[in-house]
């Protein structure tokens, strides 16, 4: 079953569905562009990097050295739409809200569909996101700002560089949930057993630690405000490979549109920790 509302309602109120593939196929009929926040409860969302071959092997080195922001979910074969460990009817070039099409680090268009830009040499890496932990999060009873009020998570560039591979090098970026002391500790605890949706928080506290100068303007997604008694914690980010697209350079590259995310046939009880 999939709710659809349309107008300013829709975006204020997200698309929500009984399941991965139930969203994959509205999404895919064009009738969903949105944000995937609060998408298909407990079904894994992921972050797409699509890259030719001949990057393919830098970009894995550079994920596997990098495993915080790029927890790496599936790698499909060149050329291949199709990514069956993660959904049997899933097409890489539809099955995305929002793509960006990238030229030499210049970011050139975003499109609904890349059908009309695929190539047989073309590599899909679905890196795992943030947005799979929050219905945990909110299952252990931990209020998400965001989420309540209908709008994408904020993200931020940081000062924390990765770790270089090939022409792969950068900062890597995070997004920000404000929580009571006590349900950060809480939130620590729930987010730690889901290393491949990038665990733990990188931080707590002063945003000027890591190189963020003012929490009200985030690099991509929505604002929200950190309440007097709230602090703002920091997880890893799959969109830090756009930061880093923007630094490498790379002939051509396509990613997703932060906040709008594939979502998977994955269930996030089978990627925990026991």
């Amino acid at each position: 079953m999939v709710t659809k509302i349309s107008g300013c309602a829709q975006e204020a109120q997200g698309l929500v569905a009984a399941t991965g593939l139930a969203a994959r196929h509205i999404i895919r009929s064009g009738e969903w562009t949105g944000h995937t926040s609060g998408t298909a409860p407990h079904y894994v969302q992921g972050n797409l990097v699509i890259l030719p071959a001949a990057l393919a092997n830098d970009f894995l080195r550079f994920c596997q050295r990098n495993p915080k922001p790029c927890p790496l979910l599936a790698v499909s074969e060149p050329g291949d739409p199709r990514l069956p460990r993660l959904g049997e009817d899933l097409d890489i070039r539809t099955d995305v809200p929002a793509y960006r099409v990238w030229r030499k680090g210049e970011l050139i268009e975003e499109v609904s569909d890349i059908r009309h830009l695929w190539r047989e040499d073309l590599v899909s890496f679905v890196i795992g996101c943030s947005f799979s932990f929050e219905q945990p999060l909110i299952d252990a009873g931990i209020p998400l700002r965001h989420v309540q009020e209908g709008r994408n998570v904020a993200m931020y560039r940081t000062n924390i560089q990765t770790v270089p591979a090939g022409p792969f090098h950068g900062p890597m970026v995070v997004s920000m949930r404000p929580m009571s002391p006590a349900n950060a500790i809480r939130a620590v605890q729930v987010t730690a057993r889901v290393p491949q949706v990038h665990g733990a928080p990188v931080h707590l506290g002063d945003p000027a630690q890591i190189g963020i100068a003012d929490l009200q303007k985030p690099d991509f997604g929505d604002a929200v405000a950190v309440l007097p008694g709230e602090m703002p914690v920091y997880w890893a980010c799959g969109v830090t490979p756009q930061s880093v697209v923007m630094e490498a350079k790379p002939e051509f590259c396509i990613t997703h549109s932060p906040g709008k995310m594939l979502v998977t046939d994955l269930l996030d009880g089978e990627l925990a920790f026991s």
